[in-house]
């Protein structure tokens, strides 16, 4: 489980100083990481250790993550985002 303090740290470290992922990214620890799975916080938190070129590509959908978990928080934050196809 992750704490209050926990939570200040990842929405710092999701400050990522390049605008497409900040917007995706701090909204996301604020108002969806709590209601997440464990299994999915801990996700996310991997998906914060990637490197922001990689995070651009990902989640732009120009490229999928070859790692599962990867691939599955990706889609999360996208599905939150993206309204539901019709």
């Amino acid at each position: 489980m992750y704490t209050e303090e926990d939570i200040r740290r990842l929405r710092w470290q999701s400050r990522r100083g390049m605008l497409e992922l900040d917007v995706l990214f701090v909204p996301f620890v604020e108002e969806a990481f709590q209601d997440l799975d464990p299994e999915d916080q801990d996700r996310f938190v991997k998906l914060l250790a990637c490197e922001d070129t990689e995070l651009f590509v990902w989640l732009m959908e120009r490229e999928e993550a070859e790692d599962p978990d990867i691939q599955r928080i990706v889609r999360i934050i996208l599905d939150r985002v993206q309204p539901p196809a019709s």
